[in-house]
């Protein structure tokens, strides 16, 4: 049986575990000066989750990860949610 892509969901729920894998070891290597906090991370992560621009682990309106761009401390979402 296939497994199902889940459209909105973030990457580490969508199926495409292998990719998830990549950014969380880049992740890890981020500074601690370019890096955001844990919590602010989760808050961020958290919207995105929630976002009619996510698909399939997406951000339909920039192209990005969104898990890998709220890692970083400067980034902004460009739906200015967070």
């Amino acid at each position: 049986m296939e497994k199902k892509i889940c459209l909105r969901c973030l990457l580490r729920d969508c199926g495409r575990g292998d990719t998830f894998k990549s950014i969380s070891e880049r992740i890890k290597k981020l500074s601690d000066r370019d890096k955001a906090s844990d919590a602010e991370y989760k808050k961020r992560v958290s919207l995105c989750s929630e976002c009619e621009y996510l698909s399939e682990g997406t951000c339909l309106k920039c192209g990005c990860y969104p898990e890998f761009r709220a890692a970083f401390k400067k980034q902004k979402c460009p739906d200015k949610k967070w």
